[in-house]
C-alpha cells in the first residue's frame, strides 16, 4: 500500500498507543482512518481532532460500508461483535505487528526491544537521527515530547525507519530490522511465554532477524555472532561512566571505538544513561558524528509518563511514570532518590493485571517499600477477570512500611489535596493517567 487514494482502513482499539500512531501513519499516506475503542480518552480525541471517525460502542451497524483492511490489537477480545461482523464480511484483518511488520520490510529498520526502556529508547534513537538530519520516521510506544506525539514522520523520503519493538503476544517477531536494540529481559508477560526461560528464547529469536548488527546490554542471555554490548563494564563496546548526576541532569560519558565522549542528559537514572548509550551506538551504526549524537541527546526532552516532572519547586514536585513492573519501579525510585534524595517520596501506584500482580507479588511488596509513603489503587484488569486472592489489599499487607493506604480513585484527589505531599510519585500503566493533569493542576495552587 503505497498511497492511500481515499481507500478505508478500519482499527479495533484504535485509542491504544501503538495502535493510533499506525492510525496517524496510514491517515499521512491519504487513507481513510475509522476505528472503535471502549472508551473514549484525550488520545482518542486528537485523532478525532485529525479527521479519523471513531466511535466508542461495539456496534457492527457502524462499520464502513467499504473497508479495504481491519487492522486490531490483542487487547481486543474474540467475542467483539464487530470483529465477527468484519470476520464475516471476508475482510482482510491483520494484528497490529503485522501492519508494522509489513511497513519494516520496505525500509531500513531499527527495532529497539526489551521489557521496560524501549519506548524511552525508541524516542531517543529517533530524536538523534533526526536531528542529526537524516530523514526519520518512528513508531513510539509513549507521546515523546520532542515531537509531541508518537509519531515521526520524515519530511522527505524516509531514509530510517525506528520502531518500538513489543514483545507481548511476540509480536516483535514480526518485525525486519537491520539493527536491532535490546536492553532488557525481565521476567514479564509470563500469560504469554510461562516462564522466563521462553521469554528469553523469544528474545533470542528476536536477536536473530537482525540483518547487520544487535545492541545488547551487558549480561543479557542473547548469543549471537553480530552482537555490540553496551553497559558500564569495561568489557563493554559502549561504556557508560557516570560522572555527575543532580535534580534531573545526568552528566556522563561514552567510551567506543577508541573514543571518549562527554554527555550531559537532562533525565535521571542510570537506566536512562544506557538507554542513552543505546542509542547512541544504533546512531554510530549508521555512521552519524558522535559530538552531533551528543548534541541530540543534551536537547532530548523525554517522553509523557517516563520520569515525567509534571511540576517541580522549591516546595512540591511531581513525577509521573508508567513503571508497572517490579524492576521498572526500582529503577525509577531509586533514580528519583538520587536526584531528590532531601525529600520525601509518596508514591500513589495502581498495579496493572491480576496476573502480574500474582506473578510478582513478592517483588512488588519488595519495591513499593522503597517509598516514604505508599497509597495503592484497586489493581486495573485490563484484558483480565479477577483472580482469586489477589488484590491490592494483600498486596499492602505484604508491603513492609509503616505508612500504607488503599484509596479508591474516587477519593484520591481529596487525600492528596488533603496530605499536600513535598515529592508525589504516580505509577501505573492502566487509566491512573487520567489523574496526570489534575493532580498537576491541584499541586500547583500550593
Amino acid at each position: 500500500m503505497n498511497t492511500g487514494e481515499g481507500r478505508t482502513i478500519y482499527f479495533l482499539g484504535i485509542g491504544g498507543i501503538g495502535m493510533s500512531a499506525l492510525a496517524r501513519y496510514y491517515h499521512s499516506l491519504g487513507y481513510n482512518i475509522a476505528g472503535y475503542d471502549r472508551t473514549p480518552s484525550p488520545l482518542t480525541k486528537q485523532l478525532e481532532n485529525e479527521g479519523m471517525a471513531i466511535h466508542y460502542e461495539d456496534k457492527p451497524e457502524k462499520l464502513p460500508a467499504l473497508i479495504e483492511i481491519a487492522i486490531y490489537t490483542p487487547a481486543v477480545p474474540a467475542s467483539l461483535n464487530e470483529l465477527k461482523t468484519l470476520q464475516q464480511r471476508n475482510i482482510p484483518i491483520l494484528k497490529r505487528s503485522e501492519a508494522l511488520g509489513k511497513i519494516t520490510e520496505k525500509l531500513f529498520t531499527i527495532a529497539v526491544a526489551g521489557t521496560h526502556g524501549k519506548t524511552t529508547t525508541t524516542a531517543m534513537t529517533a530524536h538523534i537521527i533526526n536531528e542529526c538530519g537524516k530523514a526519520t520516521t518512528a513508531f513510539i510506544g509513549g507521546i515523546a515530547n520532542n515531537f509531541n506525539s508518537n509519531l515521526l514522520l520524515s519530511r522527505n523520503d524516509t531514509e530510517v525507519l525506528v520502531v518500538e519493538a513489543d514483545e507481548y503476544d511476540r509480536s516483535f517477531l514480526r518485525l525486519h530490522p537491520n539493527i536491532s536494540i535490546i536492553n532488557s529481559i525481565d521476567a514479564d508477560h509470563l500469560d504469554i511465554y510461562g516462564d522466563r526461560q521462553h521469554l528469553v528464547e523469544g528474545f533470542n529469536q528476536f536477536a536473530a532477524l537482525a540483518e547487520q548488527t544487535n545492541i545488547v546490554k551487558e549480561g543479557l542471555a542473547i548469543n549471537c555472532s553480530n552482537c555490540i554490548r553496551f553497559g558500564f563494564g569495561e568489557n563493554c563496546d559502549y561504556q557508560a561512566r557516570i560522572t555527575k548526576s543532580a535534580r534531573g541532569i545526568t552528566e556522563f560519558t561514552i567510551t567506543a571505538e577508541g573514543l571518549t565522549t562527554k554527555v550531559s542528559l537532562p533525565m535521571a537514572g542510570k537506566y536512562n544513561v544506557l538507554n542513552a548509550t543505546a542509542a547512541f551506538a544504533a546512531a554510530r551504526q549508521i555512521g552519524l558524528d558522535t559530538e552531533q549524537i551528543a548534541q541530540a541527546l543534551s536537547t532530548f526532552k523525554g517522553v509523557k509518563r517516563r520520569f515525567d516532572i509534571r511540576f517541580n519547586s522549591e516546595k512540591h514536585c511531581y513525577i509521573d511514570d508508567y513503571a508497572h513492573h517490579p524492576e521498572e519501579i526500582r529503577s525509577c525510585l531509586s533514580a528519583v532518590r538520587d536526584s531528590f534524595h532531601d525529600k520525601k517520596i509518596t508514591l500513589v501506584f495502581q498495579p496493572h493485571l491480576y496476573s502480574r500482580t500474582r506473578d510478582f507479588m513478592d517483588d512488588f511488596a519488595e519495591v513499593l517499600a522503597m517509598a516514604d509513603e505508599l497509597i495503592l489503587l484497586d489493581i486495573y484488569p485490563a484484558r483480565e477477570a479477577p483472580i482469586e486472592g489477589i488484590t491490592s489489599g494483600v498486596l499492602l499487607e505484604k508491603t513492609r512500611l509503616a505508612n500504607k493506604k488503599i484509596c479508591t480513585k474516587a477519593e484520591l484527589m481529596n487525600l492528596i489535596g488533603t496530605e499536600k505531599p513535598e515529592l508525589l510519585v504516580t505509577m501505573g500503566a492502566g487509566d491512573i493517567d487520567r489523574f496526570v493533569e489534575p493532580l498537576q493542576e491541584l499541586i500547583a495552587t500550593w
